[in-house]
């Protein structure tokens, strides 16, 4: 299993942050001008007024931000001495050479279990390395790696064992993990050369082709092969299920293409063990081959009491 830095994978281009514009104040403004055009701004903008608003969520926190900023007499000022500098700084020199910044070049990832990400990858690039805390250090490089595994181990639950930088690591996946599905294991990526927290591992799963189910979210479609026999006049016929094999009632006169709900035996929803899919089993009809002269002749008996 390979891991590749995330840096190494994509590099990007940051744009630059008018703060000022942000908040809507002259670059002269004062401390009481930032902090009321902050406070509008964040009533405004504030995620229990704005639920599901993304763009409302994205200027809440431009706005905390630029006020994280410019409320900082230091930060401030580091901020007004880029100016102009920051063409040079995006051609991959350092606005400040004197200094040694965080260029920012690691791309940051996110995940349902990842919401800490409260400044942009700008902001951190110019004070990172500047601004004790938690989020003043540079962290340690991010790892991406794949993991495959069957349907079988999706439906039941699995684990893999990762090896990083010489740990061993449990990597657990929960029944109902479905492809493409994103996992972060925190604090156990690259180290940081400076003190600061190590970087996170993320790791995308991949569920291997099944030879009999096609899964679709949590539901599962297959077909069956059913005989003639029991197609017209009805009967049980077996159906195979991530649980085992079960017997299903066939209706009579049941026509070759008709699909049959199976209710709770698809995959366990994701983190809700108790809660499952359904199967979707689609009526393959088998005619009968090698036919005697004596059912032949049946055949024909019926096609006429049928006219």
């Amino acid at each position: 299993m390979s891991f590749l830095c995330v840096h190494d994978l994509e590099c990007f281009i940051m744009e630059f942050k008018d703060y000022y514009k942000i908040l809507g104040v002259s670059k002269t403004a004062t401390t009481e001008d930032i902090k009321k055009a902050y406070r509008k701004l964040a009533v405004k903008y504030h995620p229990d007024k704005n639920q599901g608003n993304k763009a409302a969520e994205e200027k809440f926190k431009e706005a905390n931000e630029a006020n994280d900023v410019l409320s900082d007499p230091e930060k401030r000022k580091k901020y007004d001495e880029l100016g102009d500098n920051w063409k040079s700084y995006q051609g991959g020199g350092n606005p400040f050479p004197n200094q040694g910044f965080n260029t920012g070049s690691r791309q940051r990832y996110s995940s349902r279990e990842d919401d800490d990400d409260r400044f942009s990858d700008f902001f951190e690039a110019i004070f990172g390395n500047r601004f004790g805390g938690g989020r003043g250090r540079s962290k340690g490089d991010d790892y991406k790696t794949n993991v495959t595994i069957s349907l079988e181990e999706a439906y039941m639950g699995t684990a893999r064992l990762l090896e990083v930088n010489g740990e061993k690591l449990q990597m657990k996946f929960k029944p109902g993990t479905a492809d493409q599905h994103n996992l972060r294991i925190k604090g156990k990526g690259g180290p940081a050369s400076n003190g600061g927290e190590r970087g996170d591992i993320y790791v995308t799963v991949h569920i291997s082709p099944h030879g009999y189910f096609e899964r679709k979210g949590d539901d599962l479609y297959c077909e069956i092969a059913v005989d003639l026999y029991t197609a017209i006049l009805g009967g049980k016929t077996t159906v195979n299920t991530l649980k085992g094999p079960i017997q299903i009632n066939i209706p009579k006169e049941t026509e070759n293409g008709k699909v049959l709900r199976l209710k709770g035996l698809g995959m366990p929803v994701y983190a809700n063990a108790n809660d499952f899919g359904d199967i979707y089993a689609k009526v393959k009809l088998v005619l009968p081959k090698n036919l005697s002269k004596e059912e032949i002749d049946l055949f024909q008996q019926l096609k006429n009491k049928r006219k």
